[in-house]
């Protein structure tokens, strides 16, 4: 069993986090959420489509403007909690790697921290426990928040991502994050380059075999950008073609800017695995 929050999924359930950016400079959506009635607008549109989670971030992952604490929780804060109001049975996670973010948007109504920094702020573990929510563990390999790789070097790309998460996640556990509530993230993208990202796709089989449940976040990123050189804009194919790889892999959590298309992958996939049943088939039958 998996617990978000208020609420729990079979072991063998897909989920889908479609991504709403409280931010006016996001490499992808470049602001299109940061007025408040188009991000609430964004929420209603991904959960009628189908999302279990929103993932809400106030802070671009990138180099750039300086955000303060302050100014973080002035972007989501309130956000969560009409969110939580019009939603209650939708599962919010927030995207932070700050403690005192992540309290304020607990008390506002959060399910899930996710925590896309890797540890950065060690005091995280401790909010989540408090607030008995989920958390995000990923690797970054130590990686500055907002900074980008250079000349990252890892003897083995794969073993690290897998060393560092499982260790943040007992770290969780023992400040008191409920097991059933602890996931892993290869982070692809972040404190990698091209290649590591790569690999860790190709061999996500082996997160999986650590038996905790594998989130990934690939929808347009820059590895998929160079492998095919193609723009942010064109890169859906692209994200498509390695999130079947992941999801065959048996990933659990899909991080995406496109639900209906990822879902439709992550269930075509999981049929051909032998996980799902088709959904009717009556081909040479009738």
């Amino acid at each position: 069993m998996l617990r978000l929050g208020r609420q729990t999924f079979a072991d063998d359930q897909t989920l889908v986090m479609a991504i709403v950016n409280r931010t006016p400079d996001s490499f992808f959506d470049k602001g299109a959420t940061w007025a408040e009635e188009k991000a609430h607008e964004r929420v209603a549109s991904v959960v009628a489509q189908g999302a279990e989670i929103v993932d809400i971030g106030g802070i671009k992952a990138a180099p750039g403007v300086e955000i303060s604490a302050a100014e973080e929780k002035a972007r989501v804060v309130d956000f969560v909690a009409r969110v939580r109001e019009e939603h209650p049975g939708l599962v919010i996670s927030v995207d932070t790697w700050r403690a005192e973010v992540g309290d304020a948007v607990c008390q506002a109504g959060a399910d899930l921290l996710n925590d896309a920094w890797g540890g950065a702020d060690p005091e995280l573990v401790d909010v989540a426990a408090q607030h008995d929510v989920a958390m995000v563990c990923t690797h970054t390999g130590g990686a500055t928040p907002r900074t980008r790789p250079f000349r990252v070097e890892y003897e083995d790309v794969v073993r690290a991502a897998i060393d560092d998460t499982m260790a943040y996640a007992d770290r969780a556990v023992a400040a008191g994050v409920r097991e059933e509530s602890v996931i892993i993230d290869p982070a692809h993208d972040f404190g990698k380059n091209t290649f590591h990202s790569l690999e860790v796709t190709r061999r996500l089989g082996e997160m999986v075999a650590t038996g905790r449940p594998v989130l990934v976040s690939l929808s347009n990123k820059d590895f998929v950008g160079e492998s095919l050189d193609l723009p942010v804009g064109e890169r859906l194919i692209g994200t498509l073609a390695a999130t079947t790889a992941c999801a065959l892999a048996g990933a659990r959590i899909y991080r995406v800017h496109q639900v209906v298309e990822t879902r439709q992958t992550v269930d075509m996939a999981n049929v051909i695995a032998g996980r799902l049943l088709p959904a009717r088939a009556i081909r040479g039958l009738q």
